[in-house]
């Protein structure tokens, strides 16, 4: 099984640095962190993404086998024993939203050069009309020219106050978040002025709809996965 399609839940974070922490936090996560992370049990998986426009600068997609490993007591533990480079890179955090997720649907496999996040929440009473709809325009993505694969992540657990967490600030959340990857930069960006434009996201019954394209910095596989 591949490790995209073994992968049951994610954790998805989009933040910022503080300017002139951002070289020492890209050499600290590629080093330190990520590897860090990708050695618990459960982890498969760890993506980097980057863009140069305005907030959030970073995301970072954790893929694991389930939503529990994010609530694991080897996860935990790490999260509150940080070592001394991470403790200190934690002060330069800026507007971290931390969601644990299940993956509630997808298809394709692998990753490209880029990535659009969509994130969004059902508006009331429309749940099930998003669900639907949504189905509907995902399924076709993955065996579209330029793209790669797809994701529909979901919040799943509450993310409870950690040591790493007290040091940066509560993070916040998300609800709902799409992720599509692929190797033409151009064909990822389109599906955002698309099937996934703020409009059409609207109409299908979502509310809260934000996009934003990230271009692939550092991808780490779990040596065990």
């Amino acid at each position: 099984m591949s490790r995209l399609s073994r992968a049951r839940g994610t954790m998805l974070l989009l933040f910022d640095v503080a300017e002139d922490a951002v070289a020492e936090h890209d050499d600290w996560h590629t080093h330190e962190h990520m590897p860090e992370r990708l050695a618990i049990p459960g982890f498969l998986r760890g993506t980097r993404w980057t863009r140069p426009s305005t907030g959030p600068r970073y995301c970072v997609l954790y893929e694991v086998d389930s939503p529990a490993v994010l609530d694991s007591a080897a996860y935990r533990e790490r999260l509150d024993h940080p070592t001394p480079w991470t403790a200190k890179m934690m002060l330069h955090y800026l507007g971290m939203r931390r969601t644990l997720c299940e993956i509630k649907g997808g298809d394709g496999e692998g990753i490209g050069s880029a990535c659009l996040v969509v994130t969004f929440a059902p508006a009331l009473g429309r749940t099930e009309q998003l669900r639907e709809r949504l189905v509907d325009t995902l399924r076709p993505l993955a065996g579209r020219r330029g793209l790669v694969a797809w994701r529909w992540l979901e919040n799943a657990l509450q993310a409870p106050m950690t040591h790493e967490q007290s040091i940066r600030g509560r993070d916040s959340a998300i609800h709902s978040a799409l992720w599509v990857t692929g190797y033409d930069v151009d064909a990822v960006a389109s599906l955002a002025e698309a099937e996934l434009g703020a409009q059409r996201m609207s109409g299908y019954g979502a509310v809260a709809v934000d996009h934003a394209v990230f271009g692939l910095a550092y991808s780490l596989t779990s040596p065990g996965a």
